[in-house]
């Protein structure tokens, strides 16, 4: 299981200790949250990796397996009730890819592509064309999407407020402050119509992504299984990990805009 903590500076000995007890505690934690997949049976365990078994070693084997789906889950905040991990993550977030990778393994060939008796050379070959998939990926705007919407509702309120502030202003008969609040809040219209456009922009790149998804994903989990099965036949042998050739490229957005029209509104509320 991931942890992101800060190790204490400790001498080497105390180190070492401190290490391993937080290794000991996360192993523990995690046997613990398969014993209680194994004990409830939510759907997202039974989907992916069936029934609970009735034999007690076939069991183990099961909470062991459910124990790195959860633990994933857990450490990534993941709480779909019936899709185990979802959708595998972004070259942005290298750690919780490489976490997706592993509880994706747990899954087995019941839930994914079977390549236990394939060759090696085969496993390589099918490794290899997980960076020919990914190259081609658009670019993952969920994040600036997010972004870009609340930008513009916060917009569209600073407008509201601003038209209120000016009625209220006339109504005073402060005819200097009633023009400044309409300017405000023509600013604030024209700071919103720009983030509409970059998540009207963004929203057309990651329907584009999920496509990609689609149209990828039986070919990039059979590299993920070719990796993982390399792994379980070398266990000594340095193999580096899966990384995403998806190109980091941004798109034309009116970030110099979106700019100009904040510092006009900052300076309007000065």
């Amino acid at each position: 299981m991931p942890w992101a903590g800060r190790v204490p500076d400790l001498p080497d000995p105390g180190r070492r200790a401190y290490l391993t007890q937080i290794a000991a505690m996360m192993d523990d934690r995690t046997r613990r949250l398969g014993q209680h997949a194994a004990q409830t049976k939510p759907g997202w365990a039974v989907t992916a990796l069936g029934p609970v078994p009735a034999g007690p070693a076939t069991r183990r084997d099961w909470e062991h397996n459910a124990s790195a789906i959860a633990a994933y889950r857990e450490m990534y905040g993941y709480g779909h009730p019936d899709d185990a991990i979802g959708p595998e993550p972004s070259r942005e977030a290298p750690g919780q890819r490489a976490a997706w990778h592993q509880a994706f393994a747990a899954f087995g060939p019941a839930d994914g592509p079977d390549v236990r008796a394939m060759p090696d050379g085969r496993l390589w070959l099918l490794r290899d064309t997980y960076a020919a998939q990914t190259a081609w990926a658009p670019r993952h705007t969920g994040k600036d999407l997010r972004l870009a919407r609340l930008g513009a509702f916060d917009a569209s309120l600073g407008a509201i407020r601003a038209s209120a502030e000016a009625q209220a202003a006339r109504k005073a008969a402060d005819h200097a402050r009633a023009a400044r609040q309409e300017a405000l809040a023509d600013s604030y219209r024209a700071l919103r119509d720009l983030y509409q456009q970059r998540e009207h922009t963004l929203a057309k790149v990651m329907t584009d992504r999920q496509e990609w998804e689609h149209a990828t994903i039986g070919s990039r989990h059979l590299a993920i299984a070719a990796d993982t099965e390399l792994r379980r036949r070398h266990p000594g042998q340095t193999i580096e990990p899966l990384l995403s050739a998806e190109p980091a490229v941004s798109v034309g957005e009116p970030d110099g805009k979106l700019s100009e029209t904040a510092t006009r509104i900052r300076d309007l509320t000065v």
